[in-house]
């Protein structure tokens, strides 16, 4: 590549890191209000480092868009409750059955910490990182997943394809179907654009690695061939590690 071309691909690169870590603290907590004043601030989410063109994520944008302006310019108490309760709804008390972690809707008996918990902490693992404590926030969780794509985006232009086959592993497999069930039955706007935002999204990047690397993107059927062939060896909890959120703590 030219010196241009490694420019450009390095600020892609950071510009999507930024995105991602961006959406992953939305999806961390419920906003208050000075989280819905900087995302206005912010002209979010049409500020995105990617500039979203697939028709899904025009609409995700739109959605998105439409869901901050109808909140009040400073929200109320009562508003703030509504997301909060919506919050809890979808990431804590899973009422509405749409889980932010992996291996609910990949294990046969929907399941929490299974193994698509442990396929990624071996992913995390391999790059010195460890999620935080396993037993609030499991690896495979949608918050450390969105972290870890965006620590190997900043490492190096050689991890772009460790990025696309992790994706290809673990987020896209089931981010759709997480951001289908908020849409149909969430109580909010906000979070119902928020999984829309992400899904397409995360879409949207997988597909530019492709032209980046020049590699082609698997069918669905591949990578479940792939997985199914995985033996994953399943770490003892006592010894599952507890020190590290991909993205906040020290990265190696």
């Amino acid at each position: 590549m030219s010196p241009e071309q490694i420019k450009i691909l390095r600020l892609f690169r950071e510009h999507v890191a930024e995105d991602l870590e961006l959406l992953a603290a939305l999806h961390d907590h419920e906003p208050d209000a000075n989280t819905i004043r900087g995302l206005r601030k912010l002209d979010f989410p049409q500020d995105l480092g990617l500039h979203l063109c697939s028709e899904e994520g025009i609409h995700a944008l739109q959605l998105m868009t439409q869901a901050l302006a109808a909140l009040p310019e400073t929200p109320g108490q009562d508003d703030l409750d509504e997301l909060a309760a919506d919050y809890a709804s979808i990431y804590l008390n899973h009422n509405i059955q749409a889980s932010p972690e992996e291996s609910v809707w990949l294990d046969e008996d929907h399941l929490i910490c299974q193994d698509s918990m442990f396929q990624v902490r071996s992913w995390l693992e391999k790059f010195g990182l460890r999620a935080e404590n396993w037993r609030v926030r499991p690896d495979d969780h949608l918050v450390y997943q969105l972290k870890f794509i965006a620590h190997l985006l900043r490492q190096d232009d050689d991890l772009l394809d460790e990025a696309a086959c992790f994706m290809d592993e673990h987020l896209l497999r089931w981010i759709g179907d997480f951001s289908q069930r908020v849409l149909q039955r969430g109580d909010t706007p906000y979070f119902a654009g928020l999984a829309m935002l992400t899904a397409s999204y995360c879409e949207e990047l997988r597909n530019l690695l492709t032209e980046i690397t020049q590699q082609p993107r698997p069918t669905a059927e591949e990578i479940e061939e792939r997985m199914s062939d995985q033996n994953v060896a399943v770490t003892p909890v006592d010894d599952a590690p507890q020190a590290y959120v991909p993205g906040i703590g020290p990265a190696v």
